[in-house]
Order: C-alpha cells, then structure tokens, then sequence
C-alpha cells in the first residue's frame, strides 16, 4: 500500500492510499472536510489526473473507496499526491477574462474564441479552466470541443467550461 498527501489549496487535509489488485488499483481517501458541501478527490500524476469521487461524509470524517483499471490510471502517470476539490463553483475563484483568446498559444484557440464576452479563468494545479457563458438556445461555445465541456453554476449564471493543460491541451474536468 502506498500512501500520498490529500491537499486542499496547498494544506493536508488527508490521506490518499493506492493498493495494487491485479491488473485494478484501489483509491482510499479519507479527510477532514475544510468547509460544509459536497467534495470531490482526484489523483494527481506526472502526466494526469483521475476523479476518483465524491466523498462520504462520516461524522466529523468524509471518505472513498474505488477501484480503477490500469486503462484509466496509466495515463496518470506516477502519482503524486491526492486534491480535495469543491463541486460547487464559488463565484468568488473565477477571475473575468477581457479577451480569453489571449490565453492560449494555439492559432485554433486564439479564432474559436475570439469576441467572446463575460468569459471567466480559474486555475488548478496546471490546469486552466475557461468558462463561457451557456444559453441553451444558442449556438455551443467551442462546438469541436464539446466532449470535454462541463456546464456549471457559477454565481447566478450557467457556463460551459473547459479545461486545458500547460500545453492547449483539452482535458476533462
């Protein structure tokens, strides 16, 4: 069994635990929660990340147990320590972006989203998340991209948001 650090913005919070079954690989987590709502652990890696689940609360406690193949934790890469997420998103982490299309290297990007308006930037580890207002009604912000898309709450508005690494990447969120 090896164990890692579960972080919460940079503090311990916990403990992650991996044991190897075969070609399967159980998570355990278990922590303290840092505020009341609903939380969620991921594994981070050298070359990724993987959402192991939301916790259970357990009196002053909250935990996980999960099984993963190798097929979803070998692109994690080696790990390196578990992170304690919010799944509701507080309006108070999300920066306004002017013009997002300045955030990205990547000529493709830089076109899909030029002019668009009341974009917000969040950053986790180093992954960027992008948030495009949603309307239903109206065409889907970064339509190639709408796999890797997560329609969120924030504040009082709905948004499409995407992930993207170091590298323009698109990851899921």
């Amino acid at each position: 069994m090896d164990k890692f650090p579960l972080l919460w913005e940079g503090t311990p919070v916990g403990e992650l635990a991996t044991e190897r079954e075969a070609l399967y690989t159980w998570f355990s987590a278990r922590c303290r929660l840092p505020e009341p709502g609903l939380w969620c652990v991921w594994a981070v890696g050298t070359e990724g990340e993987l959402r192991i689940g939301v916790l259970e609360p357990a009196g002053d406690h909250a935990g996980i147990r999960r099984r993963f193949s190798d097929r979803m934790t070998v692109p994690v890469g080696t790990l390196l320590r578990g992170e304690l997420r919010g799944t509701v998103c507080r309006p108070e982490r999300w920066k306004p972006v002017e013009h997002p299309e300045q955030l990205f290297q990547t000529l493709w990007l830089k076109r899909q989203l030029r002019g668009t308006k009341n974009a917000l930037l969040r950053k986790e580890s180093s992954v960027r998340i992008l948030a495009i207002p949603y309307d239903a009604a109206a065409p889907f912000p970064l339509p190639a991209l709408f796999c890797f898309a997560r329609i969120l709450r924030i504040g009082t508005g709905i948004y499409a948001a995407f992930a993207f690494d170091e590298k323009d990447w698109p990851v899921f969120i």
